[in-house]
């Protein structure tokens, strides 16, 4: 099975670890959205997308990259590291026009001090951990047994 996954992580590298553990443990593709803005996805049989959550949304880039190159009914599944709460909407809405298969989520909190979170040096601090790690290569190897 072909399996790409699209991410951004721009500030702590929270949604890159997470993505970086689940290619350790299975071959996947990764593609950085905030690099790389058109790529040809048909050739997948299941696609990724991954982000840390920005004011209630995924990383534009990676809104923007679905957007453009999601083809259309397509498995997908969603990744999302935050530091307030898992918000899956933005994406969901992008999925739904393209009638993509959404196969699973997997969300947990990664390290934030973005906007008013700097002032008190930030929340989920340590985040993602080991125990969010395993937990989110559990999720992957679930869709793997699925497909």
């Amino acid at each position: 099975m072909k399996v790409v996954i699209v991410y951004a992580s721009v500030h702590h590298g929270n949604t890159k670890k997470i993505v970086d553990e689940i290619a350790k443990a299975k071959e996947v593709e990764l593609v950085d959205a905030t690099q790389v803005k058109e790529m040809d996805l048909s050739g997948y049989d299941l696609l990724g997308f991954a982000s840390g959550i920005y004011y209630g949304k995924f990383h534009q880039a990676v809104l923007n990259f679905a957007s453009v190159n999601l083809p259309q009914d397509k498995k997908v599944f969603l990744i999302c590291t935050y530091g307030g709460k898992t918000e899956f909407q933005s994406m969901e809405t992008i999925l739904e026009g393209k009638h993509a298969d959404l196969v699973g989520k997997f969300s947990c909190k990664g390290y934030d001090t973005y906007g008013p979170f700097k002032l008190i040096g930030g929340i989920a601090k340590g985040h993602p951990t080991e125990k969010d790690l395993e937990a989110a290569v559990n999720f992957y190897q679930g869709l793997m047994k699925k497909a």
